[in-house]
């Protein structure tokens, strides 16, 4: 036997039929010693690039492999635009439980991520890795659709759409009708116990802000009529106006204080305002009503009304618009 590099071709065939599996090419190489030969490292080459096809039916790409296990050629039929590199891994697998290692690499020896799009990898050629077999895959080129051609096929996909929307558009809208009715019923249930204690709660919050108010004007009606009573009956105006002075004095300052609290200017309506807030909080603390879920209930039942409203409009519903005759 000759020393240096040898090569030998295995194949496996089937009894009365044609070459099953692809010929794998085995390099043995000899480290060229004279007293004795040592083992041989097998190295896989690149398998012919007709071992893995790629061919276009009905407008999309069928990619066909032998698989390593059962011998057997198989197609995967991909839809581009959809699938991902790493999806079509998988369905390979799927098919050989064999396969141990599928994955991609460019032509430059970069790997391929398995969320790159069939599309995307079909433009330029690539090599696909079976266990420990590489196959060279050239796409063929596909013909690019003309300008023509290309409008064509948009009117086709708008008019697809235009069919689909009438077909069920309005088994949607009812559906989706149903549901909002459904939700406002329910938030209705939920609100209606939160509405009576609220109803309560307020009532008693507005008896005792105007019960303040009225305790008001009692305290400034008593304040002028002692000032009066002082001023012409016990002392004198000289006496007195002091004492009016620093009781105005002392009403500014009061008013500035509130100010300084608030960030709220004196004004009786706004004043009236604060006093219920604060009055209706604390009733509403004690007969433990949840102001928050009351409100987000409220939003929701606001958003369910809008979004009937919008979904009952006659332009979601495709209906001609009614006019609107002026009346006299």
């Amino acid at each position: 036997m000759l020393a240096g590099l040898g090569r030998a071709v295995r194949s496996r065939w089937a009894p009365g039929k044609r070459l099953l599996s692809a010929p794998q090419v085995w390099l043995w190489r000899d480290a060229g010693a004279p007293r004795g030969r040592r083992g041989a490292a097998p190295c896989s080459t690149l398998v012919p690039s007709d071992e893995v096809t790629i061919n276009y039916r009905h407008g999309l790409p069928v990619i066909t492999l032998t698989l390593p296990t059962r011998s057997e050629r198989c197609r995967f039929t991909v839809k581009p635009m959809v699938t991902t590199v790493g999806a079509f891994l998988q369905d390979v697998q799927r098919e050989d439980k064999g396969i141990e290692r599928a994955e991609v690499f460019a032509t430059d020896g970069g790997k391929v991520s398995d969320a790159t799009l069939m599309e995307i990898l079909l433009m330029n050629d690539f090599k696909l890795v079976i266990n420990n077999t590489a196959y060279s895959v050239s796409p063929p080129v596909k013909d690019k659709l003309s300008s023509e051609h290309a409008t064509e096929m948009e009117d086709i996909k708008t008019l697809v759409h235009r069919l689909f929307v009438a077909l069920h558009l309005e088994g949607h809208q009812i559906r989706r009708e149903r549901e909002l009715l459904q939700k406002l019923d329910h938030l209705k249930e939920e609100l209606l116990p939160l509405e009576q204690m609220k109803a309560r709660i307020k009532d008693s919050a507005d008896a005792m802000t105007s019960r303040l108010l009225w305790v008001g004007l009692a305290l400034m009606s008593t304040q002028g009529g002692a000032l009066a009573w002082l001023t012409w009956w016990v002392y004198s105006w000289d006496i007195m106006e002091p004492v009016t002075y620093f009781i105005t004095y002392g009403s500014a300052m009061a008013f500035y204080a509130y100010f300084v609290l608030t960030k709220q200017d004196y004004i009786y309506p706004d004043a009236k305002d604060r006093q219920f807030l604060h009055y209706f909080y604390r009733k509403s603390k004690n007969q433990h009503f949840n102001v928050e879920q009351y409100n987000k209930l409220k939003e929701d039942l606001a958003e369910a009304e809008e979004s009937l409203r919008r979904l009952r409009q006659p332009l979601h519903l495709r209906l001609p618009i009614q006019e609107i005759s002026d009346k006299d």
